[in-house]
């Protein structure tokens, strides 16, 4: 019996890696994005932990990025190919250790889908270049979106409004 439950479970555990899944998180690879590189130009340009969460979909430390306990005005851009994403004035704390927005600039993050933890979440990408971003939860500030844009620091550039 103790064997059979192991089985079993080894089973399910397996079957929440399906290919279904594997092709849901490979959705937004196959979109033309108006800028594309190859792995080498990234590699140049970004550094090892950029590379990682925007070309990879990796995440970094939470509480590990200056950008969460950034409180000035201005924009966060992709730190890839800066595209404008999140005004600070979306900006909230959410208490997750990353930077958390209840809403994008228009149009310019896309979303996907994302498998890897064995369910399904909503994954964001820089609709410009592709780059990983991080995800949204329907968690956020009820007075506001109610969504809560859970941004890796690594993923973003910060560029203050000047006065």
């Amino acid at each position: 019996m103790k064997n059979l439950l192991i089985i079993t479970f080894t089973i399910f555990l397996f079957s929440c890696n399906g290919t279904a899944q594997k092709n849901d998180e490979n959705k937004t690879k196959n979109i033309p994005f108006a800028i594309t590189k190859t792995d080498a130009e990234w590699k140049a340009q970004l550094t090892d932990l950029q590379y990682h969460v925007l070309r990879e979909a990796g995440t970094e430390r939470p509480f590990s990025s200056p950008l969460n306990d950034n409180h000035e005005e201005g924009v966060y851009v992709c730190a890839a190919c800066d595209t404008p994403l999140f005004k600070s004035e979306h900006k909230f704390n959410s208490g997750t250790g990353w930077p958390s927005f209840d809403r994008p600039i228009g149009d310019n993050v896309a979303f996907g889908s994302d498998t890897k933890l064995g369910y399904t979440r909503d994954e964001e990408h820089c609709a410009t270049c592709g780059g990983h971003l991080g995800h949204v939860f329907n968690d956020g500030p009820r007075a506001t979106t109610g969504k809560r844009h859970c941004i890796n620091g690594a993923a973003l550039k910060f560029i203050p409004t000047e006065d």
